[in-house]
């Protein structure tokens, strides 16, 4: 009874091998099915949410930009003076 139920044991291992060697490998059909699903669950913005994040990314690249030339002036009459 022991040599039996190792058989059915050593059966079961090799169908469990097989079986995860094939789900590695997934079609392309699946890849795309699942890209569309996904595609298809993501909330896209309304237009004014698109408007008022467009504005305060373009206010703040300003800003940004404001300091680095007011900080570039600074470092170049500093080094006129000194040199």
């Amino acid at each position: 009874m022991s040599t039996e139920v190792t058989k059915t044991e050593a059966a079961k291992a090799d169908s469990s091998k097989k079986t995860t060697a094939g789900k590695d490998a997934a079609p392309k059909k699946n890849f795309f099915k699942g890209l569309k699903a996904e595609f298809g669950r993501i909330i896209w913005p309304d237009k004014d949410t698109v408007t008022k994040e467009t504005v305060a990314v373009v206010a703040a690249t300003v800003v940004i930009a404001l300091v680095i030339i007011g900080l570039d002036a600074l470092i170049q009459l500093g080094l006129n003076a000194i040199l």
